[in-house]
């Protein structure tokens, strides 16, 4: 059967990304000027996160289930979902989402499609960071405060992007909000598992590096 995808619609076994490093990353670039002041440019206007599987292989079990996914992906070949304990909601650690969390947009009258993103900050320089593999079922959206009903809008699980149906088209000057749970588009960032079986009835993989993929 012909490999046409590029990426996989699954997620890495939780129970070992849950026992994961890793976090975001940014590329800055800074030139040490003579008098021994510096300027620093900002190469990449989104961040990339970068994770550490190889924390949470703890069984033998634990290494067939990572060979089996890495084997099914081709390696780097295929991008896959990645549950981020640390940061995978629109809301606060530890609350529930809420249709009113992040702002997402203002209606215009005319646009019905609006793109999930996350806001980070907010006194300074926000960063909003798109959203792009919403949990199915998960989503929740609200104009101008109100509620939306789940049948009035049509969410894309694969882009993040939400669309209004006509009749329910935001009006001018109406914000916007979603509260929602995300995965991380990642894939593998090697074509080799190097795998230590030194421990009798257990085992590790040392290092199992993912990437990022942006949308």
């Amino acid at each position: 059967m012909p490999l046409i995808e590029s990426f996989h619609d699954v997620r890495f076994p939780t129970g070992i990304a849950f026992r994961s490093s890793g976090g975001p990353e940014r590329k800055t670039e800074i030139v040490a000027l003579g008098s021994g002041r510096e300027k620093r440019n900002q190469r990449w206007a989104d961040s990339r996160r970068r994770y550490d599987a190889g924390y949470g292989v703890r069984s033998l079990a634990d290494i067939h289930a990572v060979i089996a996914f890495f084997e099914e992906r081709r390696g780097r070949l295929f991008g896959f979902r990645w549950r981020d304990r640390t940061d995978d909601a629109s809301s606060a650690p530890g609350t529930e989402p809420t249709p009113f969390d992040q702002p997402i947009g203002t209606g215009d009258g005319a646009t019905a499609a609006f793109q999930l993103v996350k806001r980070y900050g907010g006194d300074f320089a926000a960063y909003d960071r798109v959203i792009a593999k919403p949990v199915a079922g998960s989503v929740m959206l609200a104009v101008a405060s109100v509620a939306v009903e789940p049948a009035h809008v049509a969410i894309d699980p694969a882009t993040g992007q939400v669309t209004f149906a006509a009749g329910h088209v935001p009006p001018v000057g109406a914000q916007v909000t979603a509260g929602f749970r995300f995965d991380v588009p990642v894939r593998f960032d090697t074509d080799t598992l190097t795998i230590n079986l030194a421990a009798f009835e257990a085992g590790e993989i040392p290092s199992i590096p993912l990437v990022e993929i942006r949308p």
